[in-house]
């Protein structure tokens, strides 16, 4: 008998997050967080985080489990979302994965092999002593000799997804590009999970409307404040939590590299752009059923996303 496990997958600032509270408020679920910078404590506005009061009472898992200097990886993340599915399960409760990092979701859903998490974590020190000593460009170089279908889709200063692409080759032995692709009849049966899989959109117009009023209301919120006072603690911006997008881009304006107009600006491109990233991943999974969230009311989408999961 497999385990249940629900999913919820989508763009940034496309309404995941709210949408999973009410589901999981709906069947009886906690909430395990997909999201790879949700893990760190203290990043909070700029992970778009769920604070307490949000959760309404639902439980929520994989949240501020490692302080900002800790080691993270795709195997880790595995190893202890898939122990956490069969607690849930056992104690009865329904698993909601909720997330947008597409590596990360498919990780749990499909047998990819990674060896233990020690060997991943070692592997990414590593490759971020290269950027030290060497450069970003030595890094992108590294990637593009043994994966050149990433290493073109990958800024060499995105140095968080070139790490991730190497640190899965050396773990694999296959380029991460390979794990891009999947076979068009794929089913839901094909998971080790009894799984109910669905995904989040809204018109490109409206969705990096979103995007730019949530950079906004981070802003508002005190994102630079909370990126300050990591800095302040002795926390490097060059550590892999403090390069993912907003606080790679706050700690750039706060070192004088940056206005604070040029942070801006970048900082919703670059969410849009990783938006759009997201939707390819996404979008080449036939198992996702998926839902615009501007066409259906959020109780509506909700109401048949529970009569789906009851029915399965």
């Amino acid at each position: 008998m497999k385990d249940g496990l629900v999913v919820i997958v989508g763009p940034t600032a496309v309404g995941k997050s709210g949408i999973g509270i009410k589901l999981a408020q709906a069947v009886g679920g906690e909430i395990i967080s997909g999201d790879s910078v949700q893990v760190y404590r203290k990043l909070n506005i700029g992970s778009a985080k769920v604070s307490s009061e949000e959760q309404q009472g639902v439980v929520h898992h994989m949240l501020d489990i490692l302080d900002p200097d800790q080691a993270f990886s795709v195997s880790l993340f595995q190893e202890r979302v898939r122990d956490l599915i069969g607690w849930i399960n056992r104690r009865g409760k329904v698993p909601i994965l909720v997330g947008g990092t597409g590596l990360y979701v498919r990780s749990v859903l499909d047998p990819y092999d990674f060896p233990d998490a020690d060997s991943s974590q070692e592997i990414r020190r590593d490759l971020h002593l290269v950027v030290e000593k060497k450069g970003k460009g030595e890094l992108h170089r590294m990637l593009a000799e043994v994966d050149p279908e990433s290493s073109a889709r990958l800024h060499p200063n995105d140095v968080t997804r070139v790490v991730r692409a190497l640190e899965i080759f050396r773990l694999t032995g296959k380029p991460s590009s390979s794990f891009r692709r999947l076979p068009e009849d794929m089913s839901l049966n094909d998971s080790p999970y009894k799984l109910s899989f669905f995904g989040l959109n809204a018109p490109r117009d409206i969705l990096y409307e979103r995007i730019n009023r949530r950079v906004d209301l981070m802003l508002q919120q005190g994102l630079v404040q909370e990126v300050e006072g990591l800095l302040q603690q002795g926390y490097r911006p060059g550590l892999p939590s403090l390069q993912s997008i907003g606080y790679r881009h706050t700690a750039q304006y706060l070192l004088g590299h940056l206005t604070f107009g040029e942070m801006v600006r970048l900082l919703k491109r670059d969410t849009r752009h990783f938006a759009k990233r997201q939707l390819t991943w996404f979008r080449r999974d036939p198992r996702i059923n998926w839902y615009d969230v501007t066409s259906l009311p959020q109780e509506l989408i909700v109401r048949q996303m529970a009569e789906s999961i009851c029915s399965a």
